[in-house]
């Protein structure tokens, strides 16, 4: 039984770099352009789902009544201090 084995020599198929300093210059420049472009992108297509969210989260509470706990007791309180106790 033979057993077929595949070689995968990706050697020929790298891309080369240029020899001329100013291409490589510029096509590291342009790799860095497109680096910072897809941040910038990013970034505010993350900032636009988050405005979106908020806004439809907002959107979908108005008018409704908000609902409360009926063991709550809500009150105005006032701090009373030890002089003003009377002593028992």
């Amino acid at each position: 039984m033979k057993v077929f084995a595949h070689r995968f020599d990706f050697s020929r198929f790298a891309p080369r770099k240029p020899r001329r300093t100013w291409v490589r210059v510029l096509l590291g420049i342009v790799g860095v352009a497109v680096l910072l472009a897809l941040v910038f992108i990013s970034v505010f297509v993350g900032i636009a789902m988050l405005t979106i969210g908020l806004a439809v989260k907002l959107l979908k509470q108005r008018g409704k009544p908000i609902a409360r706990d009926p063991r709550v007791l809500d009150g105005e309180f006032r701090v009373v201090h030890k002089q003003a106790l009377p002593s028992a």
